[in-house]
């Protein structure tokens, strides 16, 4: 490493950091190929963490296989490894700390913020978290850089317990609990979760943790016996049209108190909205790209009173209390990882995770 802010007085490393890196580069539509690539340079106030892990979340697969962002990227954000290298003026961290990182922070102090829609701040949307070119997350690469406000406020530390490959899961969660809190899951209400793939499986598991009985659907029969060793109650096959019916002759004709909506397309927004109650809340998890359109009856909206919410992305405000679920252990995260990767066959785990089999769920890419 070289350059303004890497001299030896300006920084503290964990042994020698090398100039170069490999790492997964996003270079076409769904095509990401192990380049050797400069290492990040840690100026004044930044954070260099080695990954160790990090997990390919949806919507690397929508950037990636729909070009949703032009490459050159380093993608990946769901990620933890060991900081090796401090900028001048951190003292939050100290070298060789196990961490995971955030590669979204708010501001605190814009409108937005002040009404907890951190997600639509400004800052919020500047990437702080980069392993090279236009910073996208970096975790598909061996090294990335944390910036200042990110290093300040957007670590979490790892205890000694807590495996790299389970952190992993931590900026996910915070993902779950704020859209479970969003539909105002409580107590004792009936709540259908639409796909039981890894983020499904997510929203079972914390509305389970806030005492909801769950149901859930799929069309994959692997992947509702999964369901089901997790906590729900029952797991529907949505292709048999009964979905619907069944769901409502198990809550006295009313429906689902609220309906989690972890597929994208347009269909199962429509049955989710048959599915929800009167005055139920149906939340869309999955649907976050700038081209799906969704049409529904407007009575549904106008005249049963039911709700469509939408959550996207982390929560400050969450942070400690979502690590929490995944720190203390208090949710199974490793019974839905089901592949791990080396980051020389990045690709072959980015095809499963887009293309999944009966047998695929969670897919990891290791660097160790």
């Amino acid at each position: 490493m070289s350059g303004a802010g890497t001299a030896v007085e300006q920084m503290r490393m964990l042994g020698p950091i090398p100039r170069t890196m490999r790492a997964g580069v996003f270079r076409e539509k769904g095509v990401v190929r192990v380049e050797e690539v400069p290492v990040p340079e840690v100026r004044d106030g930044e954070v260099l963490i080695k990954v160790a892990a990090c997990g390919i979340c949806g919507t690397d697969i929508k950037k990636i296989f729909q070009r949703y962002v032009e490459p050159p990227q380093i993608l990946g954000h769901e990620l933890a490894g060991t900081v090796v290298a401090l900028g001048r003026g951190v003292t939050k961290w100290k070298l060789g700390d196990r961490v995971m990182s955030f590669h979204h922070v708010p501001c605190g102090a814009c409108f937005y913020c002040k009404n907890r829609l951190f997600s639509q701040c400004k800052q919020y949307k500047t990437t702080g978290l980069t392993g090279g070119f236009t910073p996208n997350g970096g975790g598909f690469g061996e090294y990335v850089k944390a910036m200042p406000w990110v290093a300040e406020r957007g670590i979490v530390g790892l205890p000694d317990n807590v495996t790299f490959e389970e952190a992993t899961f931590i900026e996910p969660i915070n993902t779950i609990v704020k859209a479970v809190q969003k539909a105002r899951i409580t107590a004792g209400e009936t709540v259908l979760i639409a796909g039981c793939g890894p983020i499904g499986l997510q929203l079972l598991m914390v509305a389970k943790h806030e005492g909801a009985r769950i149901y859930t659907s799929d069309p994959m029969a692997t992947r509702r016996e999964k369901s089901l060793r997790l906590g729900a109650v029952e797991s529907f096959d949505p292709i048999n049209d009964k979905l619907v019916e069944e769901l409502h002759a198990r809550t006295e004709g009313r429906g689902a108190d609220a309906v989690l909506v972890a597929v994208a397309h347009p269909a199962v927004v429509v049955d989710a909205l048959e599915a929800a109650r009167p005055g139920g809340r149906v939340l869309l998890f999955a649907a976050n790209d700038p081209v799906t359109k969704i049409e529904f009856p407007a009575a549904a909206i106008g005249i049963d009173e039911k709700e469509i919410l939408g959550s996207y992305s982390a929560a400050v405000d969450i942070q400690e209390s979502a690590a929490a679920l995944v720190l203390e252990k208090k949710l199974p995260v490793m019974e839905i990882v089901t592949h791990w990767f080396p980051l020389g066959r990045i690709q072959e785990g980015l095809e499963l995770a887009a293309r999944p089999t009966e047998t695929s769920l969670k897919v990891l890419i290791t660097h160790q």
